[in-house]
This record gives structure tokens, sequence and C-alpha cells, in this order.
């Protein structure tokens, strides 16, 4: 009796094991990421290109990663919540897409060490935060290359968010730009205290052509400076996304951010286990800044110029920031044949020759 019930239960054991290993192995669980957002995926702009980069890394990887996103979040307390939820939820590589979001991330990071963080814009990094960057400034110099072809008042305006380096940093390469093939141009610019905000970019836009401006930048997101453009028939340009079917007679060209390849990439790092905190700035040449379609109103001239430095920029021959560079007292900040140094311009504080009024305090 004794050994019938062994045999039995060598059978049973054996008949287990048999059909554990007959059944299907469990697919992994996909690698969780998350995305932060200052303004709504809709802006047109600055988070809708981020948005497209989220799809990319989705569409690349497929059922390997899950991705969520949040967006509207406001830059202070809101995004700590919301960043450390996203931590808690098991998302395993985090990015936080606005400048305002770098100190709430360095604190999230630090108490979720096995968590990866990518900020962008930012300028902290640590053990699992790196920062990451586009060099839009490359962009806003091409921007201005061709409006100064394409100004008649020799005025430009720039519709400004905040006054952090980032954006002095465009401002002054969009001058700088424009300046190169039209040393007689004068930059406006306005301040709207806001990334996002259509009704104050629209004011902005109107009361710079009211004095005088005739072509248009901007460094917010939503598509109204353009819209203005179109409606007083003059011109204007994208940013951080193609913004043409917003405004197609006024659109001259776009910086556009295209965020996708190096959400992939670093994905795929954190996934393989050999990502490591950098500091990335990428632009022309890294294929992280690109240029929308000249509109067919660009004069050729203004064409011929914007391809010419684009290819320098490609190149590496060649940087918005070279000298010789004036600031608005006409003091020397970059002499004759010398490159700006990376660290004065990250924390550009000043405007050159050639934009008008102060920085706000």
């Amino acid at each position: 009796m004794m050994k019938r019930r062994t045999l039995l239960a060598y059978a049973t054991l054996a008949a287990t094991l048999g059909m554990a290993a007959a059944a299907p192995a469990q697919a992994a669980e996909p690698f969780k990421v998350g995305f932060v957002y200052v303004g709504p995926v809709g802006d047109a702009g600055w988070t809708y290109a981020h948005e497209q980069g989220r799809l990319a890394l989705e569409k690349e990887l497929g059922d390997k990663v899950k991705t969520t996103y949040v967006e509207n979040v406001p830059e202070g307390a809101d995004a700590e919540r919301v960043i450390r939820k996203l931590a808690a939820d098991g998302n395993k590589l985090i990015f936080t897409t606005s400048f305002g979001f770098m100190n709430p991330t360095e604190k999230v990071a630090k108490a979720f060490p096995n968590v990866v963080f990518e900020h962008a814009t930012g300028f902290k990094t640590g053990k699992n935060m790196g920062t990451y960057e586009t060099k839009t400034y490359e962009g806003a110099y091409l921007l201005g290359v061709v409006a100064g072809k394409m100004t008649k008042s020799n005025v430009l305006g720039m519709v400004a968010s905040f006054p952090i380096p980032e954006v002095i940093r465009n401002i002054n390469a969009f001058t700088l730009g424009a300046q190169s093939v039209n040393p007689a141009v004068k930059t406006k610019v306005i301040w709207v205290s806001s990334w996002y905000d259509p009704a104050k970019e629209r004011q902005a836009a109107e009361t710079m052509i009211a004095q005088g401006a005739d072509v248009l930048t901007q460094n917010t997101d939503s598509p109204a400076t353009l819209q203005v453009a179109q409606e007083k028939g003059i011109y204007a340009f994208g940013w951080d996304s193609d913004m043409v079917k917003f405004a197609p007679k006024a659109h001259l060209t776009a910086v556009v951010n295209n965020w996708g390849g190096y959400y992939i990439d670093t994905a795929k790092a954190v996934m393989a286990g050999t990502w490591k905190p950098t500091d990335i700035h990428g632009g022309i040449k890294e294929g992280m800044i690109k240029m929308s379609p000249l509109n067919a109103a660009v004069k050729p001239d203004a064409a011929k110029a914007f391809e010419e430095k684009k290819a320098l920029i490609a190149s590496g021959k060649f940087t918005p920031f070279q000298g010789p560079i004036k600031d608005q007292s006409g003091a020397i900040k970059v002499a004759a044949g010398a490159v700006m140094p990376f660290k004065d311009l990250m924390s550009m504080n000043f405007y050159v020759q050639g934009v008008e009024g102060s920085i706000p305090k």
C-alpha cells in the first residue's frame, strides 16, 4: 500500500511538472515610461512636439513599452506631486519637459534612486537624473536670416515667454541672424509671462505690429502670433513644430523640435542597463532641430542665405554666437574670431545690440 502511494505520488508529480513545462512562458511586463507636460498636447508647439516624440517611442518599441503622460502640469508643487505619482506607479523612466520642473524632478529623483529621470532644458544632474535640450537658437538664427531679408520696415517682433537664458539666447540669435543679412534691423520684445496663453500672445503680436513690426517670431507655444500675422498681412514663423496649417500665407518656416530619436535611444539605454546621466544639447547637426519647408513667398536671395547658413551650422563650421558680438551698450561680449564659451551661452543674461528694451528682473 505504501509502495503504491509512493508510485502514485511520483506519477502525479511528474504529470504536474510536465504540465508546467508545457505551459507558455508568461510575457514580460512592458517597460513603463512617464512624461510630464507643461501645456496641452494640442498646443501645436512645445508640448505637441514632445507628444510626437512619445508617439515615436511607442511606434518604435511597440509592446515592449507602456507610456503615460500628464498634460497641463503647473511648474511648482503640483509638478512634484505628478512626478512622484508616476514614479510610485512603476514608471522606470520619467521625462519632465519644462524648465520649471527642474527642482521638483531633482527632489523626486533622490527619493526614487531606481528610477531614471530626464529633465528638459535644465542644468541639474544626479546619479539617476540627466538633462537634455535642443539648440533652438540655431533655428532662431536661421529664422532671423529670413526675417532680415523679408522685412520692409526693418522692425522685427518677438513674443517671449519667460526671461530665462534659453529664451534670451533665442531672441539674440534671431537678431544676430537678421543682422547678418540686414544690419539695419531692430527687434522688439514683449514678454507674456507664460508658455501658453493664446490671448496674451495675440495681444503682444498686435501691439508689435502697431509699433511697426512686419515680421514676427515667438518663444511661446500657440499659433496665435502666426494667426495675427496672417490677419494683418505680414509674415511670421512657427515655433517648436510646423505650424503652417494655422496660417499658410504668413508662415515662412518653423523651428521644429525633433524629440523622437532621443526618447527612443534613452529608453533603449535604460532598458539595456547602459544609461548614464548626461547633459545633452542637440541641434541641426544631430537631427534634434529641423527646419520646416520654406514658404514660396520667401525671396530667392533669402532662401539662398538660409540654406547656406543652415549647411554651415550642420557642418559644425558656424555657430550663431561667434564674434564679434556686442551687447546693447556696445561692449564687446565675444571678440572677432572667437566663439562664446558654453557656460556663458547657457547663462546668457544680456541683449545683443539691435534688441530694444530691457530684460525683466
